[in-house]
């Protein structure tokens, strides 16, 4: 049993759910997203709420139950108040622009870094921070998490890319040895 999935997941005011098969669709005020669940899984709507249970008992169906009932979740809250992600880029030189849709990083390296945005995803960029947002809270996640591989935080001085209030583990680095040989 799913502690997570048995819970229902309320329709909030302003926002549309449609279930056709194993077909989602969520319409709001921000936009419209669709995920198709997998056959283990039924969804059904009852009044104001969005019902989830097991419909063919499988191994993995108890994992999937509580996925697809906070993915279905998600959507909701997407469509109505939208995801965002915070990046912070530290380092002397570092710098961060926007051109048009995509953001330009210069980050040391030879050549500057362009990253594309993906559809539904947009840029905001506030001095050294970067503003990741969008509907699909999967989407926002991998955008971040992608612009922050591209420069990870390095252990010594922090330098690099980082999500916003994330605590780096510092390494002490070499000291000088007293009274060596």
């Amino acid at each position: 049993m799913s502690k997570i999935g048995k819970q229902p997941v309320l329709i909030l005011e302003g926002v549309t759910v449609k279930i056709d098969g194993s077909l989602v669709l969520v319409k709001g005020p921000k936009g419209e997203l669709r995920r198709e669940m997998v056959r283990e899984i039924k969804a059904e709507m009852k009044e104001n709420e969005v019902i989830v249970s097991v419909a063919k008992q499988t191994k993995r169906s108890a994992a999937l139950w509580g996925l697809t009932r906070m993915l279905i979740a998600n959507m909701i809250e997407g469509v109505k108040n939208g995801f965002e992600k915070k990046l912070e880029i530290e380092g002397v030189g570092y710098k961060v622009a926007l051109q048009g849709n995509n953001l330009v990083l210069n980050l040391g390296f030879s050549h500057p870094v362009e990253v594309k945005a993906v559809p539904g995803i947009t840029f905001k960029v506030d001095k050294n921070i970067i503003i990741i947002s969008g509907i699909d809270k999967e989407a926002v996640g991998q955008t971040a998490a992608n612009i922050r591989k591209i420069k990870k935080p390095e252990p010594y001085k922090g330098k690099g890319i980082h999500y916003l209030g994330e605590i780096i583990k510092r390494k002490a680095g070499k000291k000088a040895v007293k009274g060596g040989f």
